[in-house]
């Protein structure tokens, strides 16, 4: 086995968005940055199957999409976070050379990018910058000194026959995704909160987890998810009666509830045709699903299903403590989707648009913050990962699969996440509180595969705790015991711990409130 030892100024955990530009940051500053992805830095993670949109607004029109985006919120977003993140994304996305469709009348369309050309763009900037990447190098743990300073990370090394490594840094930017909690997402079978996961193993809290319940249409036979294109579907039930869905809002929920009586089946017939001849450009793998079986999604019915999405286009992460995205543990920095995306998103989050901004935004100013910390690599460190790492006690008869598949079982269903009550909501926590003695206590599996189910479960339950000690209904939290909002709960929600967890309700900025 080959073993690998590190120093370095500032170390980036993921390989997608927003490690890439928090890379990118780093070494612009002038420090030695290394990146150790789980997958392959380029192709890894949901931005690398998709089409990406930007939250991309010129000067003059900001005070109106920041309106826009506040009427939705439903009084949790941050005016001032919103003004800044619009202008990181337009000044940096017109700061680089990336591979934006080519213009069109004299302009070019910044604002849609394919993902796999942004994400090997990104890739190539990174290498030209002179950051050392580690494909295929998940991490399993962070370090620390003796005065709890984050200062590395350690992990295993997947071509390598199972080596070891780690690397020792002055800072750490934790930009490892989202959690999707297995629900057969495409590019999100590694988002599986493990950057929650080892944050809070090192102390750091975590917001906005109640705000994880995402869904979003695809054909049952696919794990491709698209909002926009079925907003112009034809729905029918299994008698081939056809469905009155709402518009916009509460069509998911509509949706959702004709699924829980039976088969449903849609025609995309009402999508225009500009649309149509563009969907192949844009979001070339939407079709290959439909080509492979002979189908024409605008004329021919099939069948229709709602994947889950999590905190990955949900809100809910780590959170973020400061202007330069630091946490509440020194020596660590959090970007993109594992970041909580409250304050630019609120209480409903989406696809794109705002998501990707937050990961330009975030990972610029979270590399630069990590390479102003100063690099001690002399200091003895301490290994923080417990879960699954450390048992307490004899390996468990649990697979770690097995605690993946009941993880998913519990925060997939719609009955059980979508539309959620109290008794639901404490019935699933029964369940996933009984599987944490059994993830501490160890489980069978590699070490990769134990740290994943030991991530799922403490998401799930940080999740659900949160969607318990929330008893409204707020954006895309919905108690159907409790349907309205209670403006006593226009509040954050800031929760953490692990074996026993703990949460406080936090005020929303007075400016983001007053407007």
């Amino acid at each position: 086995m080959s073993e690998l030892d590190l120093d370095a100024d500032v170390l980036v955990l993921g390989g997608g968005l927003a490690a890439t530009w928090a890379a990118l940051s780093a070494a612009d500053a002038g420090a030695t940055v290394v990146l150790a992805d789980k997958g392959y830095c380029g192709t890894s993670g949901v931005t690398a199957t998709a089409g990406v949109s930007h939250w991309l607004v010129p000067p003059e029109r900001r005070a109106a999409a920041m309106a826009e985006r506040r009427s939705i919120a439903a009084g949790l977003a941050d005016d001032a976070w919103m003004a800044r993140v619009l202008d990181e994304t337009w000044r940096r996305l017109h700061a680089y050379d990336l591979p934006f469709p080519a213009a069109v009348n004299g302009r070019r369309p910044y604002r849609t990018i394919r993902g796999p050309e942004y994400l090997r763009a990104m890739r190539r900037l990174v290498k030209r910058a002179g950051v050392r990447i580690l494909d295929h190098h998940p991490a399993l743990e962070l370090l620390a000194d003796a005065d709890g300073r984050v200062r590395g990370a350690a992990g295993v090394r997947r071509q390598h026959g199972g080596g070891r490594w780690r690397v020792r840094a002055g800072g750490v930017v934790l930009a490892t995704g989202g959690c999707a909690f297995r629900s057969h997402l495409l590019g999100a079978r590694g988002n599986t909160g493990d950057g929650l996961l080892m944050a809070a193993e090192a102390g750091a809290e975590l917001s906005g987890m109640e705000l994880s319940a995402y869904y979003t249409p695809a054909p049952a036979f696919s794990t491709i998810t698209r909002s926009m294109s079925y907003l112009f579907g034809t729905y029918v039930d299994s008698a081939g009666r056809e469905l009155d869905l709402p518009p916009a809002e509460g069509r998911v929920e509509a949706l959702a509830r004709a699924l829980l009586e039976g088969p449903v089946r849609v025609r995309l017939d009402r999508m225009p045709v500009a649309i149509r001849e563009r969907l192949r450009r844009v979001q070339p793998n939407f079709m290959i699903p439909f080509d492979r079986r002979g189908i024409d999604p605008f004329r021919d019915l099939f069948e229709v299903t709602l994947r889950g999405e999590g905190t990955v286009r949900g809100v809910g992460g780590v959170r973020v403590a400061g202007p330069d995205c630091a946490t509440t543990v020194p020596g660590l920095w959090v970007a993109g989707d594992a970041a909580s995306r409250e304050p630019i998103a609120g209480a409903v989050s989406g696809g794109g648009a705002q998501n990707s901004a937050w990961a330009v935004s975030t990972g610029t100013w979270a590399g630069a913050a990590a390479a102003r910390a100063v690099p001690e690599p002399r200091h003895r460190l301490r290994p923080l990962g417990r879960a699954g790492m450390r048992p307490v006690a004899a390996t468990s008869a649990l697979s770690a699969e097995e605690v993946a598949a009941a993880v998913r079982d519990e925060l997939n269903p719609y009955e059980k996440n979508l539309f959620r009550t109290d008794a639901g909501l404490r019935a699933s926590l029964d369940v996933l509180d009984a599987l944490w003695p059994a993830v501490r206590g160890g489980l069978r599996g590699s070490p990769v595969a134990i740290r994943e189910a030991a991530a799922l479960v403490a998401a799930g339950r940080w999740a659900y705790r949160a969607a318990l000690h929330r008893p409204e209904s707020r954006g895309m939290h919905r108690r159907t015991d409790r349907p309205g909002p209670d403006p006593a709960l226009t509040t954050g929600l800031h929760i953490g711990g692990l074996d026993r967890i703990w949460h406080r309700y936090a005020p929303v900025p007075r400016e983001a409130v007053a407007r």
